[in-house]
This record gives structure tokens, sequence and C-alpha cells, in this order.
């Protein structure tokens, strides 16, 4: 397996780390009532703020998971692996795992920083895999 996709793998199972992040609060917050329910009205009590953002930064990390994907298949598929792109795959990952205590206790800028190391990271692999 390339190094691309061993970070790959590795930040699905931080999104799977940051789904019971979120969904365990959300669950004691909210209420078996709610949380089993088709959802179809509001909840009649907010979560914590600290949960909604975890909530949030798990939706981000779905958004850039996407991407990241791509950027790891498309090297891995065009055999343009090397210590570059590894290195910047590991990027990715390190500011995803920063990005969860980020954004749950509300660092500014530091959580808009961090976001920005990832992405930039993922945006050069795609621009490698293109050269």
């Amino acid at each position: 397996m390339t190094p691309e996709l061993t970070a790959l793998t590795l930040a699905a199972l931080l999104q799977v780390v940051q789904y019971v992040l979120y969904a365990v609060p959300a669950n004691l917050e909210l209420g078996p009532g709610y949380t089993m329910s088709a959802r179809d009205r509001e909840p009649s009590k907010q979560m914590s703020e600290r949960t909604a953002r975890l909530g949030r930064a798990l939706n981000n990390h779905f958004e850039g998971l996407i991407l990241f994907s791509i950027a790891c298949v498309v090297l891995t598929l065009a055999e343009k692996s090397s210590p570059l792109t590894a290195a910047l795959a590991f990027t990715y990952l390190g500011a995803r795992v920063l990005y969860i205590p980020a954004y749950a206790f509300g660092w500014r800028p530091g959580r808009s920083l961090i976001w920005a190391v990832g992405f930039l990271a993922t945006t050069l692999m795609l621009l490698v895999a293109l050269l």
C-alpha cells in the first residue's frame, strides 16, 4: 500500500473517531426520543456549543475527505507516489487530527490556519499528480 493510501485509511478511521466524539454527547443531550425519531422536526432542546462544534468538525472532515481521497487514489493509480506526496498526505492527516480540538474549543484563528494547512497539502497533492 502506498503511504498516501495508508494516510487515507487512517483519515477514514479518524472519521469514525470523530463520529463517536460527536454522536455520544449528541445522543445524551438530545435524548433517544429525538435521536431515534425520523427527525422531521427540530429537537426540543439544543445541543451544547461544544457538541454542535464537534458535529460541524465532522461534517467538515467529510467535505475535506472527498478531495483528499481523490488525490490519494490518483497519485497511487498514476504511480506518482513520492516522499513529497507521502509527506503531504501525512500533513493533511495531522492537520485533521489537530482540527478536532481546534474546532471543539473555538481556537481562533488557529482553527482556520490548521484547516488551510490540510487544504493546501491536498491541493499540492493534486497538482503533483498532474505533473
